[in-house]
């Protein structure tokens, strides 16, 4: 099905999206053909007034952790995996690049992070990048270990949420309601600007993240644009929402897997520092 950006500025206006800041997660190939491609898609919430917040991960900066970066409960085991990391020499994140996993971000945020005038944070595992009127504020307070500050301040703005052909595993908010309900992030290891060794904070496994979904569904705008399902949830409901049944229920947010590290440890309320 072919997808003009007329249809993508419809809907748009439907969603009531207009003005607004907003956080996307996306599948380009959800749309099926789409003119202009991501740079068109994005081109079109840019002139309505949106400012767009994507995440632009970039693991290839990630680093063997020295002996005193291993907090326990973190997600990691017993950190024996170490040995089999092969430890990148020469790599530095700084804001100004344009590397991004992007098989898993996809084609939207790639498409963004080339753009100019687009910001990106300063966290060199999982920054996030803003285009757009308020894109400087979105992205100030992002640092190593202020991961989900964008999405804070996306709250703070009164933002939305915005899935695009993807499902609740994409939803990085979640993650931040699993911090604001008293979880410790995971911490990861790269390098500052200098070169020397750093840890910072990252998410956890979001496989379960589909236990909300029965819990989302009636504050839910969906709508279909070409092949792609849209859903948009208000960014402050989400945190509200997860919040309230992590308090209730911490295994909520559980994938399942009993081996799996990462979703025990945060049940237990993350690492210990």
């Amino acid at each position: 099905m072919a997808v003009t950006r007329e249809d993508i500025s419809k809907a748009i206006k439907i969603l009531g999206l207009s003005q607004k800041p907003i956080c996307v997660h996306s599948s380009l190939r959800s749309f099926g053909w789409v003119e202009g491609g991501a740079e068109g898609i994005v081109q079109c919430f840019l002139d309505q007034g949106c400012t767009i917040l994507v995440p632009t991960f970039s693991w290839i900066y990630s680093e063997v952790p020295p002996i005193e970066f291993r907090p326990r409960r973190n997600g990691c085991g017993d950190y024996s995996w170490v040995a089999t990391k092969e430890q990148k020499a020469s790599e530095i994140y700084n804001p100004e690049c344009n590397e991004i996993d992007k098989q898993d971000m996809g084609a939207i945020p790639s498409a963004i992070l080339r753009m100019r005038n687009r910001k990106r944070g300063n966290h060199p595992l999982n920054s996030f990048t803003a285009i757009g009127l308020l894109a400087e504020k979105l992205i100030t307070k992002q640092q190593p270990n202020n991961v989900y500050a964008p999405l804070r301040t996306l709250a703070e703005l009164d933002g939305e949420v915005v899935l695009m052909g993807v499902g609740l595993k994409r939803m990085t908010a979640l993650h931040l309601a699993e911090q604001m309900a008293g979880r410790n992030m995971f911490r990861r290891w790269s390098k500052d600007l200098s070169g020397a060794p750093i840890m910072v904070e990252v998410g956890g496994c979001s496989d379960g993240f589909i236990n909300f979904e029965s819990l989302f569904a009636p504050f839910e705008k969906n709508l279909t644009v070409g092949n792609s399902n849209w859903r948009v949830i208000s960014m402050n409901k989400i945190l509200n929402i997860v919040h309230e049944a992590i308090t209730q229920n911490p295994l909520i947010t559980h994938c399942g897997d009993s081996s799996c590290d990462r979703c025990n440890d945060a049940v237990l309320g993350g690492p210990i520092l």
